[in-house]
């Protein structure tokens, strides 16, 4: 018991001893400079926890989706969504938010290589800063660099297959050049990602289909940083790309007779986004004021033909552009102690349409325009943040009625209301805190769930449809958390949902429904506890321990991350269940790094309307990873799933019987991943990352896109 509580004190003493910095007793001559940026494998702030992807090649192996699934408290599943710690997380790429959710994020993240992501940010308290409509939390995905004053250049490239019923492959490349002059700053980032799986289904005893899919994914970054005095002018444009094709043969019982089909899906969709920003810049550094516009285009068109019968079964495209403008100022205000007060303002347009068979069955428009105020101060060991958000909502549109054979008016949605946010944190020792938060957020329907055509794909035995009709849910968050020295941490939130949007799936005789509905009230409860544990610890004394003097990044470890989830509907009972990840690392011979990596949820677990008979992650990862060229080059050999036990299966508790669904992929997976840092003229830059430590330094004079 005593060596299990020494674990915190030993991560103090390793926090202070990799900060202290000897004090020259006489004028020492420097020869030369290095510069080292330090980066931490996850880094816990009171309003986000952060993962770096660049260094850790256990996690940029593969696909973004990939990698994110192996982040412990994070739960990605085609039933449940996305969510972390208990919260609903709304995805932001490079600090703006995509707008897409659903069918159409999976495949955004499967098509985006791992190795393109600097850092995940998980923002578990929005302030009021962000909109409104983040939801529970955010999770931002950072793919932007740093441009330094020399050309740099790094090439990722990963090969894996997988052996189900055959041999599948998969590769993904990218290059990412960055420079900087006297006159401005660039950065290209752009890769292609080419991805063959597999997806067995079973649906009650009705239907079985087995899906062979082709991903083909390409992007193109680009950016422009004008240096304008103390102001900067930022400029960016991007370009996604997919084609994805799904040759799906299946088997069923239709009216008491049987059938067999053999359909092509395919899906070709684009996302363009332009981005200004100017940042005005003072003689106070802290005093800050940006104005940014962007614009975004995203447009899908998706086909199942029917190979049998030689026929089209759906022809549905979409539509969708959005526009925002906003403004933010900061400024230090003397408020106690020290603080700082921002401000600012959003105005956002969307406009999204969808078509079947060239018929407009959805023309949706959002516009929201809103304000923010949020002060910060410290007291001696208390820091504050208060705030409050102000958003106008205006939401309308019209759908088309099939079955009426008319078009019918959304429900408009015109509203304005004030979202306030609170934090409180008390700092019990150096680096270790107390913290209590509050916000109050709004979820507004994603574009696919209010898609008619939100469907990928279709046979006699299956209906899923969107509902343009669904309302925006209203969240009050709450949350009361210790974390000591980055790592270690235990906290409990509670997340109260009005109207959220759940799926439901029914039986109708031979038919099984899939449909988007609004829950009254739900609850989501959340414990969690994070503690890393240093091998060493079993078989050396604390008082030696605390002699020794060695790099964190360099000692055996294992990171423990356990939580506990229940999510309480009106109407029925539910059950929580416990999710437990493992990250271990071990130092081999020759400093080969070896990394695994455990996850599981407990089954019987309920979701919504639905009960997990198989946890929805059960998986054993390994990697092995070695350094070469002074460090300009990365290998890792890694096996996924190595026990091949993740599997979906569920079944909905609406009604009796129950339906049950269940799915498998090829997720067992083994590869190999490199990245190369080209040579350049100065190799004085150096990383140095520590898996354990140290404070996170970056320069920012040279940030190509602000997070």
């Amino acid at each position: 018991m005593k060596r299990a509580l020494s674990v915190i004190s030993i991560f103090a003493f390793l926090h202070s001893n990799a900060q202290q910095k000897p004090t020259p007793d006489k004028e020492t001559k420097i020869e030369a400079v290095t510069i080292t940026k330090v980066k931490k494998a996850v880094e816990q702030k009171a309003d986000r926890t952060i993962f770096d992807f660049s260094e850790q090649p256990n996690l940029n192996s593969g696909s973004v989706m990939e990698g994110i699934k192996k982040l412990p408290g994070l739960i990605v599943s085609d039933v449940a969504g996305m969510l972390y710690q208990g919260k609903m997380l709304d995805v932001y790429l490079d600090g703006r938010p995509l707008n897409i959710s659903s069918n159409e994020l999976n495949a955004f993240l499967e098509g985006m290589p791992a190795n393109s992501v600097e850092r995940v940010e998980v923002i578990t308290q929005p302030g009021a800063e962000f909109p409104a409509t983040s939801g529970g939390a955010i999770i931002n995905i950072i793919t932007s660099k740093t441009a330094k004053n020399y050309l740099t250049a790094t090439y990722s490239g990963n090969y894996n297959f997988t052996k189900y019923d055959k041999w599948r492959h998969r590769t993904n490349n990218s290059v990412s050049l960055n420079a900087r002059n006297k006159l401005f700053g660039w950065q290209l980032n752009f890769g292609q990602n080419y991805r063959e799986s597999m997806l067995n289904a079973t649906q009650d005893d009705l239907a079985e289909s087995n899906a062979d899919r082709i991903i083909r994914g390409y992007f193109a970054k680009s950016a422009f940083t004008f240096e304008l005095g103390q102001d900067r002018l930022l400029l960016n444009y991007d370009i996604y790309h997919n084609n994805n094709d799904i040759t799906t043969f299946s088997s069923g019982t239709f009216l008491n007779n049987s059938y067999q089909s053999t359909d092509l899906t395919s899906t070709l969709s684009n996302r363009h986004e332009a981005v200004a920003t100017y940042q005005k810049r003072f003689a106070d550094k802290s005093q800050k004021l940006d104005f940014k516009f962007s614009y975004s285009n995203s447009n899908s068109g998706f086909t199942q033909n029917n190979l049998d019968a030689n026929r089209t079964v759906l022809d549905n495209s979409s539509d969708m552009d959005v526009y925002n403008f906003k403004v933010d100022y900061s400024q230090p205000l003397n408020i106690l102690n020290e603080g700082k007060v921002a401000f600012g303002g959003m105005f956002d347009r969307q406009n999204f349409d969808t078509k079947a068979q060239d018929i407009t069955n959805l023309d949706y428009q959002r516009q929201n325009v809103a304000t923010y105020l949020e002060f910060q101060t410290k007291y001696k060991k208390f820091d504050f943040i208060l705030g409050t958000r102000a958003e106008d909502y205006d939401i309308s549109g019209i759908t088309y009625n099939q079955q009426e054979n008319r078009y019918e008016e959304l429900t408009p949605f015109k509203k304005f209301k004030f979202f306030p946010n609170a934090s409180m944190q008390y700092n019990l020792v150096p680096q270790v805190y107390f913290s209590l938060n509050y916000n109050k957020k709004i979820t507004l329907p994603s574009i696919s769930v209010l898609n008619p055509n939100n469907n990928t794909y279709q046979n006699p035995n299956s209906s899923i449809t969107g509902n343009p009709e669904v309302r925006p849910t209203i969240f009050d968050n709450y949350e009361a958390k210790i974390s000591a020295f980055d790592y270690a941490f235990v906290g409990y939130n509670v997340s109260v949902a009005k109207d959220q949007v759940v799926q439901k799936i029914t039986r109708s005789g031979d038919v099984i429904s899939t449909s988007q509905v609004n829950v009254s009230e739900m609850k989501i409860h959340n414990f969690n506890i994070g503690l890393p544990i240093p091998y060493m610890i079993f078989n050396t004394s604390i008082k030696e321990m605390l002699k020794f003097d060695f790099n964190p990044d360099k000692i055996n470890y294992l990171y423990v991350y356990a939580g506990y989830q229940i999510h309480q509907l009106p109407d029925i009972e539910t059950n929580g269940f416990w999710i437990f990840s493992l990250n271990s690392q071990i130092i081999l011979p020759k400093e080969i790094k070896f990394v695994a990596n455990f996850n599981y949820l407990t089954p019987k677990a309920s979701y919504f309307y639905l009960v997990a008979d198989k946890p929805f992650n059960n998986s054993l990862n390994l990697n092995f990873s070695k350094k070469f060229m002074k460090d300009k080059l990365t290998v890792s050999l890694y096996a996924d799933d190595i026990l091949n036990s993740q599997k979906m299966a569920v079944h909905s508790v609406v009604q009796q019987p129950f339906v049950y669904l269940s799915s498998k992929n090829d997720s067992r997976r083994f590869g190999i991943s490199i990245n190369y840092k080209i040579p350049t003229k100065n190799n004085l830059a150096k990383e140095d990352p520590n898996l354990l430590n140290k404070d996170k330094k970056e320069e920012s004079a040279g940030e190509i896109t602000p997070p």
